[in-house]
């Protein structure tokens, strides 16, 4: 692995497991063997390597469900957002340290004064409740799904459900599998046709 990808890698975990302020770039530099000197020189600040990685994310992330949707073919719409939901929480578990640092309030106050690091977690969060409304609207067009359903407040509110037991898989405060069926169950009376 590139010296470059590995600092990439590690500043992901250490930025998700402790913080922005508690990664040091002297720990970065020791378990990556990269000096100092040679992660300002990829990255230029500690800031900008949090945004590369936020910018990275975003890539997988969309890569991950544009490939998860061009393989898949869903009988209705309401097939269509149990796999959604179900695929979000595979890719939370496959992508822990990024979805545990998309939890993390230090960049929501980088946020507030950093138009950068906003438009790249607008991006993120928009991304996701869009594969949520897409099936929503395709459930519409084939009448899985009622037609008074307002599709992107629907979407927001089906991807907070699915976020929060992802926050609490990731947090370790309640088993998040248990919810698994019930999760499904809600979303399809939330939006099932009657």
């Amino acid at each position: 692995m590139k010296k470059k990808e590995a600092i990439l890698k590690v500043a992901t975990v250490l930025f998700a497991t402790k913080g922005f302020a508690d990664t040091s770039t002297q720990e970065l530099s020791r378990l990556t063997g990269a000096a100092e000197g040679t992660i300002f020189y990829h990255y230029k600040s500690k800031e900008r390597l949090l945004l590369v990685i936020l910018e990275k994310t975003r890539d997988d992330i969309v890569d991950q469900f544009g490939r998860f949707l061009e393989s898949r073919s869903f009988v209705s719409g309401i097939e269509m957002i149990e796999e959604v939901v179900s695929f979000y929480l595979y890719l939370a578990g496959l992508m822990e340290n990024q979805f545990q640092l998309l939890h993390r309030h230090f960049l929501y106050k980088f946020s507030e004064s950093n138009p950068e690091f906003r438009k790249n977690l607008e991006a993120i969060y928009n991304c996701l409740v869009d594969f949520f409304e897409k099936a929503i609207l395709t459930g519409q067009e084939d009448g899985s799904i009622a037609s008074d359903v307002h599709p992107r407040k629907s979407a927001l509110i089906l991807f907070t459900m699915v976020d929060g037991v992802v926050r609490f898989k990731n947090d370790n405060l309640y088993d998040a599998g248990a919810l698994f069926n019930e999760l499904l169950k809600s979303s399809r009376r939330m939006l099932q046709a009657h």
